[in-house]
């Protein structure tokens, strides 16, 4: 098949890196695959380079950007259909929302075959303005009529979608974002040569993060609760891996508190060095307000490491309360409070949950059940259809 995956921007994230496993693994099965992105600037770091490294056609287009831009949005249209025309794909599949509006438009006008979209995570949450949130919806329902599936990372994802009247249920599948596994299930660094990288006493009980310093992550919550924490805990840690906007931010406060030496900012690092780190890890903290399937809690997971998160979206389908970690309301810092000093005080609890949670991840997650998924719903799509 000649495939074309289209997304707004490959910076360091979730979605990006499930689209260049999914590119990869395409081409590696004898599939043409193509690759359109646009310019992938900002302080989360760009995949450009990875992608480049894949053995499939990487195209950047100027047009293509993250922000409403009518001009360059338009051009992006047209770019789009112009390329579908000269590559005559016979599966064209969107991600990231921008670019998802705007090639599943192109794509279908083009009367591609197939047009696909994967959904990493809605655009409209409750912590916009209600306006930008029906803009969004509306226009969510509008692409969602000029393509032949969605693929959703978590059920969360199709409930919400459904509950907006986007798409159709038999239009919707779920294929969770898979990763290569080997790394986290075997990883390079024991506990004592992590934490000697990073320079983190062995004698602390670290909390981890692995999430962008922006908005919504939860950052904020965890200084809110740091100094009740430290109390009632002193050995604890704060291991917090990548980077951002806030990030000058978070270092005025925490040395304006004086926690320099019980928090360790890692800045960003590559993907491909994240599971090096997460030994050093005793509980990862997610209290991140949406995503649609955080990668960094499997990722955790699958090195035997314990997660406390934010029940939202489809965290809930990955972090089992009681099982695998323990859930919080968003928001509630009180209950993220008692849900670090529970697992804090108790190791056995700690193993349990992430001895379970590397079981139920390492295939739930894996990369190549990702691709077979993705392989297979095309290969179905493909088959001809009845006419109207």
């Amino acid at each position: 098949m000649k495939i074309l995956h289209i997304i707004t921007r490959l910076i360091v994230g979730g979605a990006q890196e499930n689209t260049l496993l999914t590119c990869r693994g395409l081409q590696d099965r004898g599939h043409q695959v193509t690759l359109l992105t646009g310019p992938s600037t900002g302080p989360e770091g760009s995949l450009v380079e990875q992608a480049r490294a894949g053995g499939y056609t990487v195209l950047e287009h100027p047009a293509l950007v993250r922000n409403p831009h009518p001009i360059k949005d338009a051009g992006a249209y047209f770019a789009i259909r112009s390329i579908c025309r000269r590559l005559q794909p016979q599966v064209v599949h969107t991600h990231s929302s921008k670019a998802g509006i705007i090639a599943r438009y192109a794509a279908w006008h083009e009367h591609v075959p197939v047009v696909v979209h994967t959904i990493h995570g809605l655009p409209f949450h409750p912590y916009q303005s209600r306006t930008i949130n029906t803009a969004w919806i509306m226009l969510e329902r509008a692409a969602a009529r000029r393509c032949h599936a969605i693929i959703s990372v978590a059920d969360a994802m199709t409930a919400t979608a459904l509950q907006n009247r986007i798409g159709r249920l038999e239009q919707f599948h779920t294929i969770h974002s898979g990763m290569n596994t080997a790394p986290f299930l075997t990883p390079a660094n024991t506990r004592a040569a992590a934490r000697k990288i990073l320079g983190i006493p062995l004698d602390r009980l670290v909390l981890g993060t692995i999430a962008r310093l922006q908005p919504l992550k939860g950052h904020d919550d965890l200084l809110a609760i740091t100094a009740d924490l430290l109390a009632a805990c002193p050995q604890l840690h704060f291991l917090w891996i990548g980077d951002g906007v806030f990030q000058p931010r978070f270092d005025q406060m925490i040395a304006a508190h004086g926690w320099q030496d019980r928090f360790t900012l890692t800045g960003l690092v590559p993907p491909a060095d994240v599971a090096e780190l997460i030994p050093a890890m005793d509980i990862l903290v997610h209290p991140s307000f949406r995503e649609g399937l955080p990668r960094a809690v499997p990722q955790a997971l699958l090195e035997g490491v314990p997660v406390i998160a934010y029940d939202c979206d489809g965290a809930r389908e990955v972090c089992v309360s009681q099982r695998t970690g323990l859930l919080v309301p968003p928001g509630n810092r009180t209950d993220l409070k008692a849900a670090v000093l529970q697992l804090a005080a108790d190791a056995s609890q700690r193993t349990s949950m992430g001895q379970v949670g590397r079981q139920i991840c390492r295939q739930m997650f894996d990369a190549n059940v990702m691709v077979d998924n993705i392989e297979a719903l095309y290969e179905q799509l493909d088959q001809p259809r009845p006419s109207a």
